[in-house]
């Protein structure tokens, strides 16, 4: 059919910088919705009735004029953090047409020099700042979205509390524009000058010398973690998760969760990995929720209650780990029934009770069993000597296709 939406990405630099297309949309368009600053750059000449954006948003009175010629006005590159994506989870692709401007992160990357290609982009605009945490390395680029005129502060205050205060920061305001400003400082100082609501964040990370290097591969520090005990140590964690084997875009179900870090691990593997952490404890709730956001994903879910009964209704996963709780009546069974066909299924057993229980299960599913010892070199008197942890059984199955 013919397209009856336009989406038009429109800068601050307004009508006057879009192009031809563009411009003979919004001169056909009978309505054209945008926010009220948005439509504000709009001149006297485009007869279309303008109408803002409800409030609480939806797209909802838009999707109900289906088939009128409509326009919608979206800053910048509306598939970039904007409204063009929201829209094209509801419109089929024949039925709009997407014409972008220059993004501001495209933008912001001209004006300080940087590959685009190099930069990690990210947005706080209604997302918490946690995220930011993923992404701290020193000599990482970072270019962010900001909320409003208070977002510089708060990154560099989060910068400053995560051991980067050393970080440069350029507050790049209304890019594209007449007003566009440029204001500079490190996080470690930052004064907190006044800000447009309207800007980009662009950080150089640098940490200060005893600021943990914390990799986004597996195994991450003991010490990066809260706990209580039930912590799926780090050699352990590392195995566990290359058999988890993350992919992006899959979701997690870490079952017995203790302190989150096996979901927690999944996530930092790719920004689009998910997981639901499954947790009875109070104490051990907390524990993930802080641990969550230290470590940059504050996505995870929160699931509390026990397996197997906290399981129904759940999302089905690509994945699950099991860390506690298989000799829990129900427990591998109801797992392994709401695991996607293909899914990978790994449990950890520490009690000959628990061991028991996945060697039977083994027999009737199939799968491969490991055991893991690991062992640290410590003081014996004036030697050292082998300390071995408890070994772990590990089982590791593949649901087939046709189960």
């Amino acid at each position: 059919m013919t397209p009856w939406l336009t989406v038009v990405g429109i800068g601050e630099d307004g009508f006057r910088g879009l192009g031809k297309n563009a411009r003979h949309a919004l001169l056909r368009a009978t309505r054209i919705v945008g926010a009220p600053r948005q439509l504000a750059l709009l001149p006297a000449c485009i007869r279309g009735a303008r109408e803002a954006w409800p409030s609480p948003f939806s797209l909802e009175p838009l999707l109900s004029r289906r088939g009128e010629a409509l326009c919608v006005l979206a800053s910048g590159d509306p598939m970039l953090f904007g409204v063009g994506a929201s829209l094209a989870r509801q419109v089929p692709g024949d039925e709009m047409v997407i014409l972008p401007a220059p993004s501001s992160l495209s933008l912001a990357a001209a004006r300080m020099g940087w590959p685009l290609q190099d930069v990690v982009t990210l947005s706080v605009v209604a997302r918490p700042l946690a995220a930011l945490n993923a992404q701290l390395f020193s000599g990482a680029r970072l270019l962010v979205l900001s909320n409003d005129g208070q977002s510089p502060a708060a990154i560099a205050r989060l910068l400053r509390e995560r051991g980067f205060g050393p970080s440069r920061l350029s507050v790049l305001e209304h890019l594209g524009g007449d007003a566009e400003r440029r204001v500079e400082g490190l996080a470690s100082d930052w004064s907190d000058p006044p800000v447009a609501d309207l800007n980009v964040l662009a950080i150089e990370c640098l940490a200060e010398r005893d600021t943990p290097r914390l990799s986004r591969l597996a195994g991450l520090p003991d010490s990066a973690f809260q706990h209580d005990g039930q912590l799926t140590k780090r050699d352990v964690r590392a195995i566990t998760l290359a058999r988890l084997a993350p992919v992006p875009g899959e979701l997690l179900w870490d079952v017995g969760a203790g302190s989150g870090s096996i979901g927690i691990e999944w996530m930092r593997a790719h920004p689009s990995c998910r997981a639901l952490a499954i947790e009875a404890d109070d104490g051990r709730q907390q524990l993930i929720e802080h641990n969550r956001d230290a470590l940059g994903v504050p996505g995870l879910q929160l699931i509390r209650g026990s397996a197997p009964q906290a399981l129904q209704g759940l999302e089905p996963p690509d994945a699950i780990f099991i860390g506690g709780g298989v000799t829990r009546n129900g427990v591998l069974d109801t797992c392994w029934a709401a695991l996607k066909p293909g899914g990978r299924l790994v449990a950890n057993a520490v009690t000959l009770q628990s061991e028991m229980t996945l060697m039977a299960w083994r027999d009737r599913h199939g799968g491969e069993l490991t055991r893991i010892h690991i062992a640290q070199a410590q003081p014996l008197g004036e030697f050292d000597t082998w300390r071995q942890a408890l070994p772990i059984t590990l089982l590791d199955v593949t649901k087939p296709f046709d189960a």
